[in-house]
Formats: C-alpha cells, sequence, structure tokens
C-alpha cells in the first residue's frame, strides 16, 4: 500500500474510506499511508483542495476516537502532517472542532489535547524580534480567532463583527464537578512556547488571568497546579514590562492576604521562584518587595516554632515543611538568577539555609548532636568499629525517614541555595574574606551524617563547588577528545623571547618541554596564611574524616560524591591527604575493584543515577591525583594493592574504566620509578612489570577501544622516558625497550593511534641521548614513516609529525643513525613544506634541514632546495621563523656548499623581496661561508657606493649589517659607513641604514656604541634614527650586556631626553623599557616615580622641587610613553628583574589606568593585558583591585561620541571604541569572574562590530571556564545572537560591510554550536522554564541556517578528531 512517488489528492481521497473500515489493522495501515503522502507531497499540493482536506480532517477526527490506541495514535501523526499543507481557511474550523471533540470510545481523555498540541507544534516556532513565516501567521490568525477564546471562555480580540457567536465554556475553567483538565494547561503550554512572540497583550492578560483562576479553586489537582505555574512562567516571558509589574503586584497583593491558607502560600511561593528564573533580568526590581514573603517562612522564630509543635504533637507540620521547601526554592532562584540583585540580601538568605540544612524535627537535637561530633571526632573509634555495625547504625538512622517526612525535602533545598551562594559569590568578597569558610563549610561537613541521600550528595555537591572555586587551577581530566589539535605556534617559537635574542642556534633546537608533572616528589607547599587556600587547609581534616566514614558504609552515589571531593582537594591543594591517607586508601581501593555495571541507588528519588563505573573512573582520576601530588613514600605502603585494582580498571571492558586506569597507570609509573623512588626500584620492579605489561596489552589489542590505545601508547611513551639515562636507571630491560618502540613503530603506522604514538617516540626521543639504546633500524623507518605522514591533507598530524623529526634530527644519537638513503627520502618529503604558505610548519622544517645539511650537505642541498629557499626569502619573514632560515643558512655555508644559493639570492630574488630578510640571508651566508660562497664583504660596500637605486642600497646595508653583527670585533666595517645615509633625503635609505647600524653594532658595542649616543644628542631625524639603530642593540642584550654596561647610565639619560619628542615617542618607550630590563634595580624605581608622579602632575600642581624638567612634564604624550615602556619589560623579563617588579607592579598598574588621558588609559590596558600573560602568579592574587577598573572601561560614554562632518554627511565618531577594543587576555577572568562581566558583554554583543568580534570572543572562552554561569544568562545572549544574525545589509552595502556582517554571523553560529554541546540540555524542550528565550532561538537557527551549522559542526568535529 506504498504510496505514489508524486503524491496527488486523489491518493487521499482513494484512502478516507478505509479510515471506517471495521479491520483495525487496515484503518491503521490507511493512516500510516495518508501520513506518508501527506509528508513526501510538495508543501502546497493541497493548498486549492479545501474540500479535499475537509473531508480528510472530519475523518481523522472520528478515528481519535478510535477503540484502538495505535490508529489513535496513528491519527494524531496524520494531523502534525496535514496541518501545514491545509488551505489557510481551513484551520480556523479545525481547530473549532479539535477544541470541542468529545471522545467516546477512547479510554484516554487526553487525545483531543494533545492532538491540538501537535497542530500547534506542526507550524514554525515564532521568535521575538524577527518576522513570522507566513504559515505561522495564519495559524496564529486561527488561535487567535479560535483557541484562545476557547481556552478562556470568552472572545479576547474582536474581529469587528457584531454578531459573533459566544464561546462554550473555557477548557480552562473549573467544570460543573469543580475540577480542572490538566490536558489543556497542557495545550496552553504549547501554545504560549510556540507563539507567545505573536499574542496580543489582551490575550495575554486573559491567558494570565484564566491561569491565575486555576490556584484559587481549592480542588484543583497539584499537577494542575505544577501545569499552571509552568504556564504563568512561560507567559511572562512575553509580557509587557506593565503587565508583567501588574502581575507582580497583584502576587504581592495577595501574599499579603491575612486568610492565606498554606497551600496558596505554597504556590505563590512556588510562582514567584518560577518567575525569577525566566525573566531575571526583568525580575530583579521586584525582590525588594517579596524577599520578606520568602524569608518569613525561613526565619529563626519560625525555625523555632516548628521543632516545638514537632515536639508537642509528635508530627511534622507537612503544610508548613511544603511552604518551606517552595521558599528555599524560590530563595535558590533568587540567588542563581539575580545574584546582583541579591546581594543586599545575602546575610539573610544564607542564614535561612544554613539554618534549615539541619531541619529534621523527627530526630531529637542530642541525636543531631552526635552526628555532628561524631564528624569531627577523629577517626581512631571509628577504626576500632565493626564495618558491618557501622552499617546497621546507619540503616537504623535511615529508617526514621517514612513516607510522612518531608523534611528532608526541606533540608535538600536548603543545601541547593547554598549550593547558589557558593557558586554566584565566591568570584568576589565572600570567599576572599573568608564568609564562605567560616559560615556555609563547618555546616555542610556537620552534615555529611545526613540520614537521607539526597540531601546528603547535595551536601557534597555544595562543598566540592566550593573547593573547586578555592582551586586556582583545577587539573582537567585527560582527554584525547582533541589530540590532533597541535599548536604549531609553540613549536616554532623558543620558550622566550629573550633566549631568542642571545643569538643562539641551540635554542632552535629545544623540544617542547616534555610534562613533568609527576616526575620528582612533589614539595609540601607551605600553608598559606590567609585567603581560601588556608581555610580550607584548616578544614582539610574534618572534610577528609567526614568522607573516609562515609566510604566506608554509604551507598553508591554517596560514596562517587565523596571521592570526587577528595579529588578536587588534592588538586586545589596541591596534596592535603599526608596525614589521612592510611583512612581513605582501602575504601578507595576497594571503590576500584567494584564489578563494572550499571545499578542504581538504592534510595528513591536519589539526585542522579550512578553507576559502578562512574565510581570507578572518580576513584582512579583521584588515585591519579594522590600520586601527582604527595611523597612516594607515603604511597609505597599502598602501592601493591593499588596495582593490581589499577590492572585489573584497565582490563575492564568499560572503555571509560579503561582509559581511566591508564591515566592512574602513568602517575604509578611515575611514582615507582626514580628520580621520585629512587633506591626502591629493586623493590618496586615487580610492580612496574606488571604494569608494563598490561599496557603493552592495552597497546595492540584489536578490541580495544581506540581512545584506550591512544591512552595506553601514551602510557609507554612515559615508560620509556623514565627508563632513559636521564635518570640513570634501566626500568626496562632492552628487550622490554626493543619490543615496546618496536609497537610504537606499529602504532605509528596505524591510522587510528599515529598521532599518540608520534607523541610517545617524541617523549623517548627528547630524553634518550644513549647511542647503544637507539637502533639505526629502528631509527630510520620512524623517520621515513614520519616523513610519509606530512603529505597527509590533517594539518594537526602534520604539526605532530613534524615536531617529532626535528627532535629526532635534534637527538645526536638519532642523527647519527640516518644514513645517506634516509637523509635523502626525508629530504624529498620536506621539500614541499619549505614554502611561506604555512610558517609555522615552515619553521621547524627549516630547523629540520639545518641539522640534516650538517649530518649530510651534499644530499640534501640541492636545485630543489635553493628554489624553494629563495621563494621563501621573498615573503615576509620575521620571529622564530626568520631565526630558523638564518640557521639554515649558517649551516649550509659552514659546510662550504652555499656558493649555488648565494648566486640564486644575488640573481633571483636580489631587490625583489625585503631587502632586510635578503639581507640578513646574504650577510649569513657570507660570513658563514667565507670564501666559498664566491662574493666578498667589500664586493657590498661597493655596491653600496654605487648603486644607481635605493633597492639596491638598503639591501646592501642589510646585508653590512648583518655581516658586522656576525664578525664581531673583527668587523672591518666602520660605524660611519651606515651614518652618513641617516640624511639622505631617500623615503627608504636612512631607515634602513639606522637598522643595519644597530645589528652591526649589537656584534661591535665598544665601536659603535659612543658613535651612536653621540648621533642621539643630536635634533631631528638623526636622533629618531638613532633610537631605532639603539632598539637594535637592545634585542641583543644577552650577548652585549657585559659589553653595553659602561653606556648604560649615558643610554638612559640620552633615551629619557629624546623620548620627548613627539615622534620619538614610541620607540623611545621601547628602547627604555628594554634597558629597563638590563638593570631593574636602578632603574624600575625610577621609572614607576615618573609615571605616578606625571599621573598626579595632571591634578594638581607639583612643587616639589625634585620634579623638574621630564617629571614636572604633564603631558599626556609623555605619560604615553612611560606606560608603553613599562610594557615592553614584561615579556623579556627573567627572575631578577621579577624580583624587583613584583611588589611595584600592580601600583604601577592602578595609576596608569586612572590616568586621566583617554589614550593612555588604552596603552594601560595593554599593559596589563601583557601582564596577565607574562606575570599572571603577581596580577591573579590582586584581580579585586584591578578588575574594576577594567569593567568601567567597557562601558559606553555618551560624552565620547562626537559628531563629525565628512562632506555633506554627518558621521559619529566613539573616541572610546579603541579603548572598549583592548580587552584584558582570558587568563584574567579564569581565576575569578566578576558577577557583572556577563552583562558587559553581552552588552558589547550591541556595540561595533570590533567589539562583538570580541565579545563573541571571550563567550567562547567563558563557556569552557564557567559552563554555569554561562547557562544563566543564556536568553540574555540568545537576544543578542537573534539581532546580530537577523540584520539585513542595504542593498548598497559596500564590500567591507558585507564581510564584516559574514565575520559576525559565522562567529555567533560558531558560539551557539559550542554553547549547545556544552549545555544541550537548555536547547531542548521540556518543562524547565529557564532559557526558554534560548530554546526558541536555538530552533530558529537550526532552522534558518542549518547548512552553515552543519559546515561548522563538521569542523569542529575534524579539529577534535
Amino acid at each position: 500500500m506504498a504510496p505514489a512517488p508524486n503524491a496527488v489528492p486523489a491518493g487521499i481521497v482513494a484512502l478516507l474510506p478505509k479510515l471506517s473500515d471495521a479491520d483495525a489493522d487496515i484503518r491503521y495501515m490507511s493512516l500510516s499511508d495518508l501520513d506518508n503522502i501527506l509528508k513526501t507531497g510538495s508543501a502546497g499540493f493541497l493548498t486549492n483542495e479545501y474540500h479535499t482536506c475537509a473531508r480528510t480532517v472530519d475523518c481523522l477526527l472520528k478515528t481519535l476516537d478510535d477503540t484502538n490506541g495505535e490508529v489513535q495514535n496513528q491519527a494524531i501523526k496524520c494531523i502534525g502532517s496535514l496541518t501545514p499543507r491545509a488551505p489557510p481557511e481551513l484551520l480556523p474550523p479545525m481547530v473549532e472542532k479539535l477544541s470541542t471533540l468529545k471522545t467516546t470510545n477512547s479510554v484516554d481523555a487526553s487525545i483531543p489535547a494533545t492532538a491540538l498540541r501537535v497542530f500547534i507544534t506542526a507550524f514554525p516556532r515564532s521568535i521575538t524580534g524577527a518576522q513570522p513565516t507566513k504559515s505561522t501567521q495564519e495559524a496564529y490568525s486561527a488561535i487567535s480567532k479560535v483557541l484562545i477564546p476557547r481556552l478562556v471562555g470568552y472572545v479576547v480580540m474582536s474581529n469587528g463583527s457584531r454578531n459573533q457567536p459566544t464561546p462554550p465554556p473555557g477548557m480552562l475553567e473549573v467544570h460543573a464537578d469543580n475540577t480542572i483538565d490538566s490536558n489543556a494547561i497542557d495545550v496552553l503550554i504549547e501554545l504560549i512556547r510556540c507563539f507567545g512572540s505573536m499574542l496580543q497583550d489582551p490575550e495575554k492578560n486573559a491567558l494570565q488571568k484564566s491561569t491565575m483562576a486555576i490556584f484559587d479553586n481549592e480542588r484543583t489537582g497539584t499537577i494542575a497546579k505544577k501545569k499552571a505555574v509552568l504556564a504563568i512562567s512561560l507567559l511572562a516571558v512575553y509580557m509587557s514590562d506593565i503587565l508583567l509589574n501588574t502581575f507582580v503586584y497583584s502576587i504581592l497583593e495577595s501574599l499579603n492576604k491575612p486568610n492565606l491558607t498554606a497551600a496558596q502560600h505554597r504556590l505563590l511561593i512556588t510562582m514567584v521562584g518560577s518567575l525569577a528564573r525566566t525573566v531575571p533580568q526583568r525580575f530583579g526590581q521586584y525582590l525588594r518587595q517579596l524577599i520578606p514573603f520568602i524569608l518569613g517562612p525561613l526565619s529563626e522564630q519560625a525555625y523555632r516554632d516548628a521543632l516545638e509543635d514537632t515536639a508537642d504533637t509528635g508530627t511534622a507540620d507537612t503544610e508548613a515543611d511544603e511552604v518551606r521547601e517552595a521558599a528555599l526554592l524560590a530563595l535558590e532562584g533568587f540567588l542563581s538568577s539575580c545574584s546582583n540583585d541579591m546581594r543586599p540580601y545575602t546575610d539573610e538568605a544564607m542564614q535561612a539555609a544554613i539554618r534549615f540544612v539541619a531541619y529534621d524535627p523527627n530526630v531529637s537535637a542530642d541525636t543531631e548532636d552526635e552526628e555532628m561530633g561524631g564528624t569531627r571526632d577523629s577517626v581512631a573509634d571509628d577504626d576500632d568499629a565493626d564495618p558491618e555495625e557501622e552499617d546497621e547504625d546507619f540503616e537504623e538512622e535511615g529508617a526514621v525517614s517514612d513516607d510522612d517526612d518531608a523534611s528532608w525535602k526541606v533540608r535538600r533545598c536548603a543545601a541547593k541555595a547554598l549550593y547558589a551562594i557558593i557558586s554566584t559569590r565566591s568570584n568576589g568578597d565572600l570567599l576572599e574574606n573568608g564568609i564562605l569558610y567560616e559560615k556555609i563549610a563547618p555546616v555542610l561537613i556537620s552534615r555529611f551524617r545526613e540520614r537521607e541521600e539526597n540531601v546528603r550528595v547535595e551536601v557534597l555537591s555544595s562543598l566540592t563547588a566550593l573547593v573547586r572555586k578555592t582551586s586556582d587551577n583545577m587539573i582537567t581530566p585527560f582527554s584525547f577528545a582533541g589530540e590532533t589539535e597541535f599548536e604549531l605556534s609553540s613549536a616554532v617559537e623558543v620558550r622566550s623571547r629573550k633566549r631568542r635574542r642571545l643569538g643562539s642556534d641551540a635554542t632552535l633546537f629545544e623540544s617542547p618541554a616534555i610534562s613533568q608533572a609527576g616526575f620528582k616528589s612533589p614539595d609540601a607547599s607551605p600553608l598559606p596564611s590567609s585567603g581560601p587556600k588556608a581555610d580550607l587547609a584548616r578544614l582539610s581534616s574534618s572534610i577528609i574524616r567526614g568522607v573516609s566514614n562515609l566510604l566506608q558504609q554509604s551507598t553508591l552515589i554517596t560514596k562517587q560524591s565523596g571521592i570526587a571531593l577528595l579529588r578536587d582537594m588534592v588538586n586545589a591543594q596541591n596534596g592535603g591527604l599526608s596525614e589521612h591517607l592510611g583512612i581513605i586508601a582501602e575504601p578507595v581501593i576497594d571503590a576500584i575493584r567494584s564489578p563494572t555495571g550499571h545499578p542504581t541507588s538504592h534510595s528513591a528519588g536519589a539526585v542522579a543515577q550512578a553507576s559502578t563505573g562512574k565510581l570507578r573512573i572518580e576513584a582512579l582520576q583521584l588515585v591519579g591525583a594522590i600520586c601527582d601530588n604527595h611523597s612516594s613514600t607515603l604511597i609505597a605502603p599502598y602501592a601493591s594493592n593499588l596495582v593490581v585494582a589499577v590492572i585489573a580498571a584497565v582490563q575492564d571492558k568499560y572503555f571509560k574504566v579503561s582509559g581511566e586506569a591508564i591515566m592512574a597507570v602513568e602517575s604509578l609509573i611515575k611514582v615507582l620509578t626514580p628520580p621520585r623512588s629512587a633506591g626502591t626500584l629493586q623493590a618496586n620492579r615487580n610492580h612496574v612489570e606488571k604494569l608494563y605489561n598490561v599496557v603493552l596489552e592495552r597497546t595492540v589489542a584489536t578490541d580495544a577501544d581506540v581512545e584506550v590505545r591512544q591512552r595506553a601508547i601514551h602510557a609507554l611513551g612515559v615508560l620509556l622516558v623514565r627508563g632513559s639515562e636521564l635518570n640513570q636507571v634501566r626500568v626496562l630491560s632492552d628487550a622490554q625497550r626493543m619490543k615496546t618502540v618496536g609497537v610504537l613503530l606499529d602504532r605509528l603506522r596505524n591510522e587510528t593511534t599515529r598521532v599518540s604514538a608520534a607523541k610517545a617516540i617524541d617523549m623517548f626521543l627528547s630524553s634518550c641521548k644513549d647511542a647503544s639504546v637507539i637502533q639505526k633500524d629502528w631509527t630510520r623507518d620512524v623517520a621515513i614513516e614520519l616523513g610519509t605522514q606530512l603529505r597527509k591533507a590533517n594539518r594537526g598530524l602534520r604539526g605532530v609529525s613534524l615536531a617529532t623529526l626535528r627532535d629526532l634530527v635534534g637527538n645526536a644519537a638519532a642523527l647519527s643513525c640516518l644514513d645517506d638513503k634516509t637523509v635523502q627520502a626525508v629530504t624529498e618529503m620536506l621539500f614541499p613544506l619549505v614554502s611561506s604558505h604555512d610558517l609555522n610548519l615552515l619553521g621547524m622544517a627549516l630547523i629540520i634541514f639545518a641539522k640534516l645539511v650538517r649530518q649530510s650537505p651534499k644530499n640534501v642541498v640541492n636545485a630543489r632546495l635553493i628554489t624553494s629557499l629563495c621563494d621563501v626569502v621573498v615573503a615576509p619573514l620575521g620571529g622564530a621563523v626568520l631565526d630558523a632560515l638564518l640557521v639554515l643558512l649558517k649551516a649550509i655555508g659552514e659546510q662550504k656548499v652555499g656558493q649555488p644559493l648565494m648566486q640564486s639570492l644575488l640573481q633571483d630574488v636580489g631587490v625583489n623581496g625585503d631587502p632586510t630578510v635578503v639581507g640578513k640571508a646574504i650577510g649569513t651566508l657570507v660570513v658563514s661561508g667565507g670564501t666559498t660562497v664566491g662574493v666578498k664583504l667589500d664586493d657590498f660596500v661597493t655596491e653600496l657606493h654605487s648603486a644607481p637605486d635605493d633597492k639596491r642600497k638598503c639591501l646592501a646595508l642589510s646585508v653590512l649589517g648583518e655581516a658586522g653583527y656576525r664578525l664581531g670585533s673583527s668587523s672591518p666595517l666602520e660605524p660611519g659607513l651606515f651614518t652618513k645615509y641617516f640624511g639622505s633625503k631617500s623615503q627608504s635609505l636612512p631607515r634602513a641604514a639606522a637598522t643595519a647600524l644597530g645589528r652591526a653594532g649589537a656584534g661591535n658595542v665598544k665601536t659603535y656604541v659612543p658613535v651612536i649616543l653621540t648621533t642621539t644628542s643630536e635634533a631631528g631625524s638623526s636622533q629618531y634614527l638613532s633610537l631605532h639603530a639603539i632598539k637594535e642593540i637592545l634585542q641583543f642584550t644577552g650577548q652585549a650586556r657585559s659589553d653595553i654596561s659602561p653606556y648604560i647610565k649615558q643610554m638612559w639619560e640620552k633615551l629619557i631626553a629624546a623620548s620627548q619628542a613627539e615622534d620619538n615617542k614610541a620607540v623611545g618607550a621601547e628602547c627604555i623599557g628594554r634597558l629597563t630590563v638590563i638593570e631593574p634595580k636602578t632603574f624600575l624605581p625610577s621609572l614607576q616615580v615618573r609615571i605616578l608622579i606625571l599621573v598626579r602632575s595632571h591634578r594638581r600642581e607639583i612643587t616639589n622641587p625634585l620634579s623638574q624638567g621630564y617629571l614636572h612634564n604633564a603631558e599626556p604624550s609623555v605619560r604615553g610613553m612611560a606606560i608603553q615602556a613599562i610594557r615592553f619589560t614584561l615579556s623579556d623579563s627573567d627572575e631578577t628583574f621579577d624580583e624587583v617588579l613584583r611588589p611595584i607592579l600592580v601600583p604601577m598598574l592602578r595609576a596608569m589606568m586612572n590616568d586621566p588621558n583617554l589614550e593612555n588609559r588604552r596603552l594601560a590596558l595593554g599593559v596589563l593585558n601583557s601582564a596577565t600573560h607574562n606575570k599572571a602568579d603577581t596580577i591573579l592574587p590582586n584581580l579585586t583591585e584591578l578588575v574594576p577598573l577594567v569593567m568601567k572601561e567597557s562601558i559606553i560614554k555618551p560624552e565620547l561620541i562626537r559628531e563629525v562632518m565628512m562632506g555633506p554627511f554627518k558621521h559619529k565618531v566613539d573616541d572610546g571604541l579603541e579603548v572598549r577594543k583592548v580587552r584584558a587576555n582570558r587568563n584574567l577572568w579564569a581565576e575569578k569572574i566578576p558577577m557583572d562581566l556577563f552583562s558587559r558583554i553581552i552588552a558589547g554583543l550591541e556595540d561595533e562590530h570590533e567589539i562583538k568580534v570580541l565579545s563573541n570572543l571571550m563567550l567562547s572562552k567563558l563557556v569552557y571556564i564557567d559552563a554555569e554561569e554561562t547557562s544563566r544568562h543564556l536568553d540574555s545572549i540568545a537576544e543578542r545572537y537573534r539581532s546580530i544574525l537577523a540584520f539585513k545589509p542595504k542593498e548598497n552595502a559596500v564590500k567591507q560591510e558585507v564581510e564584516k556582517l559574514n565575520e559576525a554571523n559565522k562567529g555567533v553560529l560558531k558560539v551557539t554550536l559550542l554553547l549547545h554541546e556544552v549545555v544541550p540540555a537548555k536547547s531542548s524542550a521540556g518543562n524547565n522554564v529557564q532559557s526558554e528565550k534560548w530554546k526558541g532561538y536555538w530552533d530558529w537557527v537550526k532552522e534558518n541556517f542549518r547548512s552553515q551549522l552543519a559546515i561548522m559542526e563538521q569542523e569542529l568535529r575534524s579539529q577534535t578528531a
């Protein structure tokens, strides 16, 4: 009965008689065929078939009252398929018939309401501010005309006709039997969700009144009332400010009624809490009036009265407890959704939550004291107790709870409120001043003995949140999700600009630092005297003892929560379990040994379902944290049991358990092997042998998950590193090592594990220098295989392979294993990377070539390499890539094979490239090659004097400058050779002469610096050019420090004087900054005084006689020069400089950012950005001082916006835009996120294009830093994002405007996808009233930007594949 390929109305007509067939199977199959026709047909194939559609609707209505449930369900599907294709004029009667349908044969009374909901959801969802589609508009017209009057019982929006029929009683009205159909409320909820933005104010008002009437009916069921709360909360999203104001004040009037029943009180409070979650931005203004009604039932007096009433009557007042539960839930909603507005009421909210988290009227005060004392007592008594007796005691405590006791719900909601306080206020004062640890933490610890598991888990979660907020840098669990992402820039850039400027070629061959975490036994961190970590340290003992008791007697989910708390404590304190390892070791080992399954917690209504797999993962993560942060001596007594348990977990079939166990194996290997276990290797060798065998087995196992194999490969790499001669010990035997490296080579050839294998080989080659260990055949095979990977399309794979190949040739023992054939093969595979298209890969490729040239120059330097190098030299190179190129050219020259390359550089390149780059290349080759390159230094001197054009002279100057630098004191070049061109009228020649002068002067300070300082005293262009020469010299202070010291004071004075000129300020500031790094004790305090005095001098007259000349100058540009100078000191400094800078950096930043000049504040934000990146240890502890200054500059200031005339048009110019562009580095927010940060970022989404891009970028980072806080602002983000995506450029928009719009849209869609991936629950429909606008926005994006989302999702997956 399959439908024809081309659906036609005739096919529908043929099926309609079969819908009345006596056979239920025929009715069902006919409906199925009808549904297929409706779905496969074009959108408009029924537009003109009114009668056919009307007959179809009538037949479907009859099948809705079918006696067969499957037929009814299929009929509902057909309604959903028919509705969007039906003629518009059929929609009103269709709604009318559905809303008045009465089922007589069906047992399920919800069928008509379900059909109505399907009708409503069949149309595209309306979005606030977006133009609805034609079909949505037609559907809303039918709903407004028929369904809304049908819900409320009267006509709301009159269409102008006088004789409108009176609708029947409303579906939301009280029925004759004093009941309300809850299914009608479901229809209302769906209507609001899909058409809420299109509802008119009278309709919203009518729906609100009808919904509120439900609460007034005492016989309304609990389910109906809960649905009504959801409906009114959703409606509030679309209420106007006036309507919302009226509604809230009506709630206030109801709360003020003297005869308010407990049930009504609870519902009103529940409604208030729900409103806070749905419309937090607009609801905060009403908290002042509402908070007394929330805190009233939670007062101290109410608490005492409840306990007294229970003592008198013997039973708790269930209705009063329900009111308290609702009040605490509302309080949690206020705290989490309206955190800024709740700040004045934080103390009252905290006291209420603390008070009722211990509310248990069924337990006497003496028993409660014993429970609290049991947690604080030493564990000696617990250790003597029989575990079976403890379990019985715990069960007896739990037996107090019964169906009539609802006090546990109050305690659970109180714990949630405390969690809200911790999560929203731990980024500011409450954590820093110790309030959270002084008032909340002890109460949470005392509730570890809570008899109800739901409450106990919430308590543990709250305390875990506090510990996480205390941690400076929480350790993220290992994940291979992004293992192919390779930070290519880090692979090329050396670890500091300072070291690069030393001019040592060796620094370019340094491999990326091998992770040293766990390689040495961690030193005991000194206990801080104050602050959150000190507060945590003081409570650690109580927390650990309390958790240890829970691990011995609690249920699965409690154990999981307790272990997670311990793990976060270890990470936050970098240890902390040294004195208590004995009481938690065995319970944790037992948790690892638990057989993997998926049983759920035995407690009814548990917070979450926990499986033994999750418990084992948490326990394994804790083991890894303990091993990485504690001495091997402390772990040694438990090593045997740990190894056995972890090995069993590695062999588990559940890949997540096995993968996490391998991570624990890595940590154990570091504990059991030297240098951490120096002298005990023989005792641990059996353990290491077992760990090695299980890891090797997982590496080669074909049935193991890919992620498990990848982690096992990494663990093998760690084993090889631990057995290298760096530790002066052989952990693995020669046979084991040979087998291991063979396995790694085999894994390198496997597509799924090649990235992990390359990284493991990289670790091994970076640590092993013993030629007897590195096999020739293996090394050659690895080199060839790595070269083969360079041809792959995956850029991340190429980057990892290239980095490993760089470390291979950087290892002298490995390089010596390569024969000429292998070198030639690798060279051929490297040639495609010698291109300026990818500078990151180019830098590493040049480094590899430099090593291979020294190994086999004739096989490497050929015509192809020369052609490639000539193409590269033409590109604008700089930084580490240029340094790598010069190292390669130096190697070519030293190996006496540079003459062909020199000829090509002179003939084929010449002046076609950047004279600076080409000149450095030729100069390096001239000096290193000597007489073998075919040209001499004198040839370029002659060229300089005789060249007919400036380009050739600039090239000659650059060559001579580089040659002078490399020849050093033996250079025959005199300063006058360069300074004579300072007065040239050419635009480029004087600057080239200054750069060359400085470059040559860096190699011969005694000869050049006195001449340069003399020229600096001259006014005009010569002074400016001399500053550039000084800047070039100061970039090589690492080499020239001993030589430059006699001139430092004179140079400082010259620089200060020369920088007064407007044109000299920028370059002068850089020179002053670099000179300050050389002598920080002398110049840094002087620079600080200058900054502070200059800022103050703008505000008041300086009368201090010391403040003359430069200090007396109150010009903003002079202060700006001083601020810029500080910025240049931050990235090139060493420990000596940091010691001087550390105590004065924050005061200087504070003074800079308070500068009255706008441009100087912009420069100051740049300094803060650099300081956050380079001096995080100094900046992060002082964020409370600096963050408000940053936030202040992110606000649009109307006084800085002015109008300028551009021809006949007026154009607005925002002078504050440049300041707002300078955003602080994201590391600034990784430590503590200010409460108003999100509001400023969201405001930035409405700013100029540049600010939108930066705000969007910050959101993409914050979603990972604090996903919970980000999720609270999704509705506001959705509004801004929708407006960005919905914006349409003008028809005459220029190309730049269209490109900006496309860039903004792409960024918005990317972050939208990230937000959906991180918090997917917020994007899905459900009964959660939060983020309703975000859900609608997500549906709108999926419908309108489906193709773009698919492309971006594919890009994200390829990045994490």
